[in-house]
């Protein structure tokens, strides 16, 4: 088994021992300020009620994205993870 399968089988177990839902999550990723990163995760994330807030590095090399986001379940939780983990340079916290 995978190492990002087993996080996420790990994560399910966490999220749904922990957490009532529906419940608000909190995502923080990092991305790079060179390409279009920020806009990819702004627009799955978009027209789903989140709130999405940015802060630039000291550099200006990176900007990290919070967004929190009202979600029905751990699978819809995860499913947003697997989503964003296709952005070239993405970092998930």
């Amino acid at each position: 088994m995978s190492d990002k399968k087993e996080f996420y089988i790990k994560l399910k177990g966490q999220l749904e021992d922990t957490t009532d839902f529906p419940a608000d999550y909190m995502y923080k990723f990092i991305v790079p300020t060179d390409g279009n990163q920020l806009a990819e995760v702004e627009s799955l994330f978009d027209n789903k009620g989140a709130v999405i807030t940015t802060k630039n590095s000291k550099t200006g090399k990176y900007v990290s994205i919070t967004i929190v986001l009202k979600l029905n379940s751990a699978d819809e939780i995860i499913s947003y993870y697997k989503k964003v983990e296709k952005i070239k340079g993405i970092i998930s916290l």
